[in-house]
């Protein structure tokens, strides 16, 4: 301890001082929280994202004479406000078993995983195709989207809807034009 303040002792007092100032400038201008996560401003309550009727699934292409045994899925979701929050999307289609009536997940028919579909300061929409190997008999498909906001790496929500109609997509990929349904025929 003794070699320290010898040390110190040997700085020139000008320098000492300027050395002092600066501490101080830096601790005036050093970000507030320095080292601790950054702090996400105030938006919509995952309740409130998750209750918005801008929340919603969509079947907009099902099995047209252009894209033969093609499902399409589209999801709409409301943005946080937060333009530096992200927006993801995960498609997945179902169909209804004949003996039970209950909807199942359609064995590699899901996109590979959350697709980015920008930035949360306003409501976005997302979509994902489907082509699928016709068999016999004919099923009912329906489509699944799972939403997620994030905060960085941090999930503020997540949700899902599965498809209805009567939705209107943006940016002209229903086919045909304003196509929307809640399920489609495939087979």
């Amino acid at each position: 301890m003794t070699h320290i303040l010898e040390a110190m002792t040997r700085i020139p007092r000008r320098l000492s001082i300027a050395f002092a100032i600066l501490a101080v400038l830096a601790g005036a201008f050093a970000p507030t929280g320095y080292g601790a996560a950054p702090r996400r401003s105030v938006g919509p309550s995952a309740h409130a994202l998750l209750a918005s009727k801008e929340l919603w699934a969509t079947i907009d292409i099902c099995n047209p004479p252009d894209q033969r045994d093609t499902v399409g899925i589209r999801g709409s979701m409301p943005g946080d406000g937060q333009g530096h929050d992200g927006m993801y999307m995960r498609f997945a289609l179902q169909y209804r078993d004949p003996s039970n009536r209950q909807w199942l997940e359609l064995a590699g028919a899901s996109s590979p995983g959350f697709a980015y579909v920008g930035g949360g300061g306003s409501p976005r929409q997302g979509g994902w195709s489907f082509r699928l190997r016709p068999r016999r008999p004919v099923f009912t498909m329906r489509g699944v989207v799972t939403f997620q906001w994030r905060h960085g790496t941090s999930v503020i929500a997540t949700g899902y809807r599965t498809t209805t109609a009567g939705r209107e997509s943006l940016g002209g990929v229903a086919d045909p034009a304003h196509f929307s349904a809640a399920t489609c025929l495939v087979g």
